[in-house]
Order: C-alpha cells, then sequence, then structure tokens
C-alpha cells in the first residue's frame, strides 16, 4: 500500500473520524480517533442514493465525528480513472450535506489487503484501513 501523503493541515482539536470505503454498490465504513491512531470497522452501507445518505447521516449523528475521510481509489501507476471520480464526487458530496472538513486518502490496495487479512466484510475492513493510513499522518 503506498505511503499516505500528510493531508492539508488538521486541526489538532479534531479527534474523531468517520471514513468511508466509497464503491458504487456498497460503501464500507469505520471509525477511529486520533489518540490512539486505530479504526474500528462499523459495518458496509448497501445503498445507494439518498438511502445511501440517510445512513451516513444515522452514523454521523452517532458518532459525531470531527471530519470525514474518504478512499480514493487511482491505478497502481496513480492515474485517475472513472471511480476516482466518483470517490471525489462523494467526498464533495459529504462536505455539502454535513458541513464537516472532508480528507481523502489514496486507496490503492486497501480492499486487496482486507481480503488478505481474511476480512469478512471487505467494505468495511478497507474503510479501517483507509482510516488507520489517514490516521498514522497525523502529529
Amino acid at each position: 500500500m503506498p505511503d499516505a501523503s500528510p493531508p492539508a493541515v488538521v486541526p489538532s482539536h479534531f479527534q474523531s473520524f468517520l471514513a468511508f470505503d466509497f464503491g458504487q454498490k456498497r460503501t464500507g465504513v469505520a471509525s477511529g480517533n486520533r489518540l490512539l491512531k486505530t479504526a474500528t470497522p462499523q459495518g458496509t452501507i448497501a445503498a445507494q442514493g439518498d438511502a445511501r445518505f440517510a445512513q451516513i447521516e444515522a452514523r454521523v449523528r452517532e458518532w459525531q465525528p470531527d471530519a470525514l475521510v474518504v478512499g480514493v481509489p487511482y491505478h497502481p501507476d496513480g492515474a485517475a480513472h472513472d471511480n476516482t471520480r466518483a470517490a471525489q464526487r462523494f467526498a464533495r458530496q459529504l462536505h455539502g450535506r454535513f458541513r464537516l472538513p472532508v480528507y481523502e486518502v489514496d486507496e490503492r490496495y486497501s480492499t486487496t489487503e482486507a481480503l488478505a487479512a481474511g476480512a469478512r466484510d471487505a467494505d468495511a475492513a478497507s474503510a479501517c484501513i483507509i482510516l488507520e493510513q489517514f490516521l498514522r499522518t497525523l502529529p
């Protein structure tokens, strides 16, 4: 998995995060915090459109994160593709709907890593990997 480059400055008072492994049919979710630099899977949302955002809204209300993290896929050479743009659009929609800061993380190989680790819910496990990668970049 590629190293995460440090995101834009993340204020030190941002302690809790929700992360998403966006997919056209399913979106994995994980929660985590800056102190422990660990993430916990919160299941996968198997819905699209408004139904997906309704479930995300319920998770945002439950966890009350300081910010959101979205995994953005790229080709192995770093080139963007259709799913890259879809994930970036999803990140913009999250920001617009929930008015929380949204950080993007290069998520190449996160699903492969989750499957290799034997994850039952590869999407939620991938969201954990994405969030832990992000948390490792924070001071």
